[in-house]
């Protein structure tokens, strides 16, 4: 079933008979191709026994197919000035719900305890803010694990790094941040073309999904997440050059040799699993003192 809202026409009539525009200090960007946000949808595998958190959901355009073929749509807009027209423009469904607060100031999980009731599920589907994609993903990974999913449009830059392998250009401490927790990949590039206002990038659509077993634990997971920050810091040295910034070289040295990982590598061609590893021998060997 194809929507109404998200066409260049719909779009242009709300934001002049509303006088409204798009506010660049929240990232608003209005997607304009109702194939896109079908596909989007599709993606995310939804059904009536979903629940589905979205962030920024602006005029509403992703918001209707959401209800379309959810459950339930928990949307968090920042922008009162869009909650009128919101509902206007929402107003044949009576599946979702808009609350007027920042994302990264949100209790998740009471508003997923309470939301969630009669569903299975919860996902994220989302067409997420360029300025704070990063915060947005990270934040929740932490908060929750309740959000098994994560369908998301974003910065084609900030894809690539998500989604990076190991000895690629895109693999980087963000990679490994989510790929910690979850199995990422890339389901498609959009074009900046299909937006009101157009960006200056283009994006893609992610999806992340948390894994029922992680294939691995680190033993201190902040120091994990600060020495992996660490050992990317200056992306074109050695790791050794990295890990001088911190440890003693005599140190570092055997570590890397009792782990078997050689002196002249770089931290792109490391696993997930040897950060792992090097995090847990520095809890148990390094002595701060």
């Amino acid at each position: 079933m194809s929507g109404k809202i998200g066409n260049t026409t719909y779009i242009n009539k709300v934001l002049k008979d509303n006088d409204l525009y798009a506010k660049k200090k929240f990232g608003q960007n209005f997607l304009t191709d109702q194939n896109i946000l079908a596909s989007i949808a599709k993606e995310a595998n939804l059904d009536k026994d979903t629940l589905v958190i979205e962030v920024g959901p602006g005029l509403g355009s992703l918001t209707e197919h959401l209800c379309m073929n959810a459950g339930f749509v928990l949307a968090y807009e920042i922008d009162q000035d869009l909650l009128e027209v919101l509902d206007k423009n929402l107003a044949e469904f009576d599946n979702y719900k808009v609350i007027n607060k920042d994302i990264l100031e949100v209790d998740i999980n009471k508003d997923i305890l309470e939301y969630s009731k009669g569903y299975s599920k919860a996902c994220l589907v989302s067409n997420l803010p360029y300025y704070i994609t990063t915060p947005i993903i990270l934040g929740l990974l932490e908060k929750t694990d309740k959000i098994k999913s994560y369908t998301m449009m974003m910065q084609l830059e900030v894809a690539n790094r998500i989604c990076g392998t190991v000895a690629t250009k895109d693999y980087n401490a963000l990679s490994i941040a989510i790929q910690y927790r979850a199995k990422a990949r890339k389901c498609f590039n959009v074009s900046r073309k299909v937006f009101i206002p157009e960006p200056n990038v283009d994006s893609a659509v992610i999806q992340i999904e948390l894994y029922d077993t992680p294939p691995f634990k680190a033993k201190n997971e902040d120091l994990f997440f600060s020495f992996v920050r660490l050992c990317f810091n200056q992306r074109r040295k050695t790791l050794m050059n990295n890990l001088g910034q911190k440890y003693p070289k005599d140190f570092a040295l055997k570590m890397l040799n009792d782990l078997g990982i050689k002196m002249t590598v770089r931290s792109e061609e490391l696993s997930v699993y040897q950060f792992v590893l090097m995090a847990d021998y520095i809890e148990d060997n390094y002595d701060k003192n």
